[in-house]
């Protein structure tokens, strides 16, 4: 039967038999209709995502911000679909000696959240650009040998490990109906009058589930699915720079995110869908806003204490803006990044240890790692 959403396909027979569902293309029929509840839920959300993108584009170090705030979003992402990882872990200097698999996959989506911003400046937002950010996720990462940078040729499920297609949770599209689906969300995606017909942020709720239900790769879905939602409002003119991601509020609450897609492809309730999606924009933002006053703060708090060595201002300037995309630090490395002599960074290192913005954590005498403990424990909230 077809519902609101799409509907369930017999395929295979006997023994081998199973069910896949298949979406309607967007936009819903009938169109998604908020209740009162949901239409101040989208002005709210609204307000606060015009608020972030304005208050991106005043504050003075916000390159400095965005690169933190994507290591950020990478790692709760990954950690949504089961990665162990820390914070640390991907600050670390000395990653390419200490990185384990669970490090890799957070760093490989850290480098295709940027190459995907990047692209989207020479492409429209399209499945070529999905496939070569898929590409970038699973190079050389657990899941490689499925398929990267392409959609799938065989049926996949969702389910917990071991399941299959008898005890799967969700099973989606076949390969040939993805297909379909996939070209269809592409010209959805790139369709500016159907896209006028409902709120940005409506639309955003839309191709996210989308996506996720028709599922077209055989792993990384739901990374490239969340990235979708930051790419399609920056393409869209809703944000000018990517700092909204919702992770954060999804991985808060990862049960319930699930199940309300469930929710729209057995029953077509779209709406209330979308409403949860709302409420994970709207903390996303807020969560955006607030990180960004108080790690503004701590640089209004610091930069003075910098200023009294006035011999060595400028020195530890540069180490100081450094810190504020490398947290943590090792003293080699960083005097081959900034260009400064290993005796000359140790100064300032230990200048900056004495005023109190860094301090050492690990005990080694030599290959000393130091930490901007104020900085991380910002960064750290919902990780």
């Amino acid at each position: 039967m077809i519902s609101r959403s799409g509907f369930w396909k017999n395929n295979l027979s006997g023994d081998a038999s199973y069910r896949s569902f298949t979406p309607n293309t967007l936009p819903p029929n009938p169109t998604v209709t908020l209740n009162n509840e949901g239409v101040a839920l989208l002005i709210e959300a609204n307000k606060k995502l015009a608020l972030l993108d304005g208050l991106s584009s005043r504050v003075p170090n916000m390159n400095l911000f965005i690169s933190m705030y994507v290591r950020k979003e990478a790692l709760m992402s990954s950690q949504i679909e089961g990665t162990q990882a820390t914070l640390e872990d991907i600050l670390d200097p000395l990653i390419d000696e200490n990185a384990n698999q669970n490090v890799a996959e957070v760093i490989n989506y850290i480098k295709a959240i940027e190459f995907a911003i990047q692209r989207l400046k020479e492409l429209p937002l399209c499945n070529r650009l999905i496939r070569e950010a898929h590409a970038m996720l699973m190079e050389n990462a657990r899941g490689q040998e499925k398929t990267p940078g392409e959609f799938r040729r065989s049926q996949n499920w969702i389910g917990g490990i071991g399941s299959n297609l008898k005890t799967a949770r969700y099973i989606p599209p076949t390969s040939e109906d993805m297909t379909t689906a996939m070209h269809e969300l592409e010209r959805y995606m790139n369709d500016d009058t159907a896209i006028s017909e409902l709120d940005l942020l409506i639309q955003a709720a839309l191709i996210h589930y989308q996506f996720e239900t028709i599922h077209p790769f055989l792993d990384g879905n739901g990374r490239i699915g969340r990235l979708l939602v930051t790419l399609f409002l920056m393409e869209k003119g809703a944000l000018s720079s990517p700092v909204l991601y919702i992770s954060y509020s999804l991985k808060l609450n990862r049960l319930e995110y699930y199940d309300r897609m469930m929710l729209v492809r057995e029953k077509g309730e779209y709406e209330q869908w979308v409403q949860f999606f709302l409420t994970a924009i709207l903390e996303a933002a807020s969560d955006a806003i607030e990180t960004i006053d108080k790690l503004t703060l701590l640089h209004d708090k610091h930069s003075p204490l910098i200023a009294g060595f006035a011999r060595s201002a400028t020195t530890l300037k540069k180490v100081f803006n450094y810190l504020e995309t490398n947290p943590i630090i090792d003293i080699k490395k960083t005097s081959t990044e900034l260009g400064l002599s290993f005796n000359t960074v140790s100064s300032a290192v230990n200048k900056l240890c004495s005023i109190g913005i860094l301090k050492q954590v690990n005990k080694a005498h030599r290959n000393r790692v130091f930490a901007y403990e104020d900085y991380l424990d910002i960064l750290r909230s919902g990780t």
